[in-house]
C-alpha cells in the first residue's frame, strides 16, 4: 500500500470521527437551550464557523502523527513531490466532491421553499459537506488503487 492510499485512509477515519464526535458534543447543549428564531440561525452559524478549524486543526495533528508513525515503522518518508498522476487524482478527486456538494446545496435550499424550519437547511448543508469530503477522499482512494 502506498504512502497517498495510507494517507487517505487515515483521513477518511478522521473525517468520519471528527464530525459525529462534533455532533454529538454539540447537540448534547443544543438540547439544553431553547432558541427563539434569531438565537437559532446564531446557533447554527457558529456551528459551522467553530466546525472549520477544528476539523482542520484535528486534521493536521492526526497528519503529523500519521506521518511520524509511518516513518518510524517503515523507515519511509512521506513523498515530497507530487507528480502528474498525483495531481491528476487529486483534480478528479475534487471535482466530483464539489458535484457532491453542489447537489446537497442545492437541495438545502428546498427546505426554505417548502418554509420548513431553518435548521433543516443547515443539517442537509453539513450533512452534504461531509459527504462530499467522504467521496473526495474515497475518489482518491480508488483512483490510486486502480489507475487514472
Amino acid at each position: 500500500m502506498s504512502f497517498q492510499e495510507k494517507r487517505n485512509i487515515v483521513s477518511l477515519i478522521t473525517t468520519l470521527l471528527i464530525l459525529p464526535l462534533y455532533c454529538m458534543y454539540v447537540f448534547q447543549r443544543y438540547q439544553e437551550r431553547s432558541f427563539n428564531s434569531a438565537d437559532e440561525l446564531s446557533f447554527w452559524g457558529a456551528f459551522i464557523l467553530i466546525l472549520i478549524p477544528v476539523s482542520i486543526a484535528a486534521k493536521i495533528i492526526i497528519h503529523i502523527v500519521f506521518s511520524t508513525i509511518n516513518t518510524i515503522a517503515t523507515k519511509e518518508k512521506e513523498p515530497s513531490i507530487t507528480d502528474e498522476f498525483d495531481k491528476v487524482i487529486g483534480l478528479k478527486a475534487t471535482r466530483n466532491s464539489h458535484y457532491v456538494f453542489m447537489i446537497g446545496f442545492l437541495l438545502s435550499m428546498v427546505p426554505l421553499v417548502m418554509n420548513m424550519p431553518p435548521y433543516v437547511m443547515f443539517i442537509i448543508l453539513i450533512a452534504s459537506g461531509f459527504v462530499s469530503e467522504v467521496v473526495g477522499t474515497v475518489t482518491q482512494l480508488y483512483l490510486y488503487r486502480r489507475g487514472v
